[in-house]
């Protein structure tokens, strides 16, 4: 069966629910013409298996849909797919509408805290362009925010991103929120692997599903998959969210509304007791799905319905 032209589970303000049209993306960006062949149904397509298609997919997405004149990251930095990164913006922008008359906030008014920004930068950027937003993006590596320095000076972004190092690796938003900040929103794409083992299992798991059964260049299989930092901590998802969870408590008057997306159903029992523990006020869950991929948003708020109408004025 030949797949459908509309990507319809996805947002209806993601501008990614068409099939790509490789040939405007070639227009856009000449480089991604050599990783264009044509696929069992004779369409226009990419091999989503080689790490240097995916980037010059994502180049030339970022180029056409978000003006954005140069993205790069390092080899074994993770390459996200830019349909579902998109996807999380915009559930999340629907968030700080519910209390503002239905409309999405845009402008620099809405601060936001991208929490393990990495090397690609890619939540800031897209937010940027489609909201007007300023990010703050934070990491624990320094390697990883050097690039993405690199990409927020590349597209004269300086004034509307910044970057934080977070020097402590147990801490989240401890010495990365400072006195005086105030987020609209904050975002986090977690580890999800509770080890190096698991985490090769993983990215083993989706080779194969890509029909790639033997694997000649592992620097490939790699950067396909991204840095330890980005793919596992101790505990896996949930521990990290549940930290993440406990130490919101301390930045509810400065942060609207935390949010993380969760890639296991399976965490969600432990992310719903921790957050029932710190008395969140309230608690959203928005189902996503890109493809076969299903994942969720989880978002709590500490402030009641008045208080988050105030928070606008």
């Amino acid at each position: 069966m030949k797949p459908e032209n509309t990507k319809s589970e996805l947002h209806p303000r993601n501008k990614h629910r068409g099939r790509y049209d490789f040939e405007q993306l070639i227009q856009t960006s000449p480089p991604l013409a050599p990783y264009v062949k044509l696929n069992a149904y004779g369409d226009a397509s990419i091999d989503f298996s080689n790490p240097k298609a995916v980037k010059a997919l994502n180049q030339a997405l970022l180029k056409q849909f978000y003006a954005l004149k140069f993205w790069d990251i390092p080899m074994q930095y993770l390459c996200p797919p830019i349909p579902g990164r998109a996807d999380y913006l915009h559930y999340i922008a629907d968030l700080l509408a519910k209390h503002n008359g239905g409309v999405v906030p845009q402008g620099r008014a809405v601060q936001v805290l991208d929490i393990g920004t990495g090397a690609n930068l890619i939540y800031p950027l897209i937010g940027n362009r489609e909201y007007g937003w300023n990010f703050v993006g934070a990491d624990i590596d320094a390697v990883a925010l050097k690039n993405a320095q690199h990409i927020i000076d590349a597209n004269t972004l300086s004034d509307t991103i910044e970057l934080r190092l977070q020097a402590s690796p147990a801490s989240i938003f401890k010495g990365v929120i400072r006195q005086g900040d105030k987020f609209s929103l904050t975002m986090c794409n977690p580890p999800f692997h509770g080890s190096l083992e698991e985490a090769r299992a993983g990215t083993a798991r989706k080779w194969r599903g890509l029909g790639k059964h033997a694997v000649k260049d592992k620097s490939a299989v790699l950067n396909f998959g991204g840095q330890n930092a980005e793919l596992y901590c101790e505990g896996g998802e949930e521990a990290f969210v549940t930290a993440m969870v406990n130490e919101s408590r301390q930045y509810a008057a400065q942060c609207l509304w935390f949010t993380t997306l969760i890639s296991k159903a399976a965490s969600l029992p432990g992310v719903y007791r921790a957050l029932k523990k710190v008395n969140a006020f309230e608690v959203n869950t928005i189902e996503m799905r890109q493809g076969q991929k299903q994942s969720r948003v989880v978002a709590w708020t500490f402030h009641n319905a008045s208080q988050q109408r105030a928070w606008w004025s």
